[in-house]
């Protein structure tokens, strides 16, 4: 799925992110997003100057937080825990479980559940994935169903789609801009809706089939249910014939068959065919579902599903019961290893207690079906076409699992501007209190085989060792860096930050009278000055520290109301006005908003 209007406004909201405590790269600095439409429609560059804008944004952190705040702000944050955990199950398996590769140039996935009922999820191209609470309830929260969409959106990020697209839609709008002015008399609306047809057939829709088929392979590589992916795509086949239609760019908008389809999506029937498609090759060739019920092993019906529910979920536990069955046949290499069995009672079994096992075991009881699935099981591997089966999907996992460490190895041997980048990204994500993601990509920067800066390495680590806590081993990082190079102001500005979090203001006060000597006009020296000595209760000292702040930096906007009314009083008032203006108009964006959902509830 797609969120082009939320892309918009994360872009657009990204031009407020305050600056990180290390220097920016020169890329971040220059990215003007207002201006990547603008040069498309001036011709420059259409398809590749977008893309590099866009791909640009995507690598940046103040545009992936932006994102994600401004999706908390609109939609509001899920306050519900059982919806919020289930997908930081689902997603945290998925990240570090399933087999991907990040590209040089991309963020660690980020996520968040928000209170938005519509049956939806969205990947930014920052790799910020939206979940509506709606795409959560639908799915009732089964982790195979949602592993299967949030593999889909991961998808989206890990091919940039996203940035791709946008980018492709540019130059396509564009280039019915370039047709029609050659002509007066051209008929505008079907130009455009020639174009519209253009960018959802040639453009989203591809990248919808890659994400689909790219996120059934990573489900499966983290252990999820092979039928999760079919199953989910008949919950919202469901949701669409019973019970709604607000299932974001899902549903056909014409009756017509022959009519101009715009929806930007495969067709659901195609869509479960395809994800079937690839359970059955995933078994080995041994697993199909017919009929929407019937579960087959090699063409021999072992069972036929029913509901076990408050709903009506036939067609998914079909497909979970032979998701089960091919993650069995896929992974076990022999007949022997399904560990068929008795205990002295007679009660048969097999396999392990996984909770992807679940509802095979259940319905395989609830059928009687324990002596006839060893039977098609034992068949099944003794079939002379299991092995040629085997030997064709053994290949093609090799050539995926080839194809992301091609991306892995781009990335360490990448250039030195890469490593600059990584740091930046990491210092804004400790500048977040987001630990974990900083020190992953400081990971990345150590390994990479240009590294650029060494010794600001171990400055930006040492400071995301002190954000998670690890105080030992930040000072290590914190003075290594130093010992490597005390010429440059950051290293001292970032062991000052360190000393701060370990409750050392004093040795964090010496560290900045140095990085003073060495660099008397960088602006941050003084603010975390100004925040220790307010920290220290040294009011006056940290006024005036916050006064040469200011004038170091007259923009700066993140100075404590109760200084700056000290500082200057003038600017002062101009932004307490600037605040005001701001909230009021998005108090009134806000009622706007609802005042528009209630009237289009009303005439639905």
């Amino acid at each position: 799925m797609k969120a082009p209007k939320k892309i918009r406004l994360a872009i657009a909201a990204a031009l407020l992110a305050t600056m990180p405590l290390g220097a920016a790269p020169a890329q971040a600095a220059s990215l003007d997003p207002m201006m990547i439409g603008m040069s498309v429609i001036g011709g420059f560059l259409s398809y590749h100057g977008t893309l590099k804008e866009m791909l640009a944004i995507g690598n940046n952190v103040d545009y992936q937080i932006s994102g994600l705040k401004q999706d908390m702000e609109t939609n509001g944050e899920e306050k519900d825990e059982k919806n919020r955990a289930v997908v930081d199950a689902v997603l945290t398996r998925l990240t570090q479980h399933g087999e991907y590769a990040l590209q040089v140039n991309s963020l660690p996935f980020l996520w968040r559940v928000n209170a938005n009922d519509a049956f939806n999820a969205s990947c930014y191209p920052t790799d910020y994935i939206s979940v509506n609470r709606g795409l959560v309830r639908a799915l009732h929260h089964d982790e195979d169903e949602l592993a299967a969409v949030l593999g889909h959106e991961m998808t989206h990020g890990l091919r940039q789609h996203s940035a791709k697209n946008y980018a492709k839609a540019v130059a396509e709008s564009y280039a019915g801009m370039a047709i029609g002015s050659a002509a007066d008399n051209l008929d505008w609306q079907k130009l455009n809706a020639v174009v519209a047809y253009a960018i959802a057939k040639d453009v989203t829709l591809p990248s919808e089939l890659e994400a689909d088929e790219g996120g059934f392979y990573l489900m499966t590589t983290a252990g999820f249910n092979p039928g999760g992916g079919a199953a989910a795509m008949a919950r919202m086949a469901y949701y669409l014939t019973y019970e709604t239609q607000d299932i974001s760019e899902y549903q056909d908008p014409f009756e017509d068959p022959d009519a101009p389809n715009y929806n930007d999506h495969p067709a659901m029937a195609d869509r479960i065919k395809r994800l079937a498609g690839y359970m059955t090759t995933y078994s080995m060739n041994h697993v199909t579902v017919e009929n929407g019920k019937d579960v087959l092993i090699d063409g021999q019906l072992l069972l036929t599903a029913d509901w076990d529910a408050e709903y009506n979920n036939t067609t998914e536990n079909a497909y979970l019961i032979a998701g089960g069955i091919a993650k069995a046949l896929h992974d076990k290499a022999s007949f022997a290893d399904w560990n068929f069995r008795a205990d002295k009672h007679g009660r048969r079994f097999y396999l392990d207690d996984s909770r992807v096992y679940e509802k095979l075991k259940k319905f395989v009881s609830r059928s009687h079906a324990e002596t006839k699935l060893e039977e098609l099981v034992r068949a099944a591997y003794a079939n002379p076409k299991d092995k040629a089966a085997r030997e064709k999907v053994a290949a093609a996992e090799k050539k995926r699992s080839d194809a992301w460490q091609s991306i892995r190895s781009k990335a360490l041997d990448a250039k030195s501007d890469y490593v600059k980048q990584l740091r930046y990204n990491a210092d804004r994500y400790s500048d977040n209190g987001m630990a974990k993601e900083a020190l992953f990509l400081m990971e990345r920067a150590f390994a990479a085989k240009n590294p650029d800066n060494v010794a600001e390495n171990y400055a930006i680590r040492g400071r995301a060792r002190a954000v998670a806590g690890d105080y030992e081993a930040a000072l290590a990082d914190a003075d290594h860096a130093v010992e490597l190079d005390s010429a440059n102001v950051y290293n001292f500005l970032n062991h000052a930050d360190v000393r701060r979090m370990r409750g050392e203001r004093e040795a964090a006060l010496a560290d900045l009278d140095r990085a003073q000597e060495i660099a008397a006009d960088n602006p941050f020296t003084y603010k975390i000055r100004a925040e220790i000595f307010n920290e220290m209760g040294e009011k006056d000292k940290a006024l005036a520290a916050y006064r040469d702040y200011w004038a170091k930096a007259p923009k700066a906007r993140d100075i404590p109301d109760e200084y700056m009314k000290d500082v200057d009083a003038a600017a002062y008032e101009k932004m307490k006005k600037e605040r005001e203006e701001a909230e009021k108009k998005k108090a009134e964006k806000a009622a706007k908003d609802k005042a528009a959902e209630e009237t289009e509830k009303k005439t639905s």
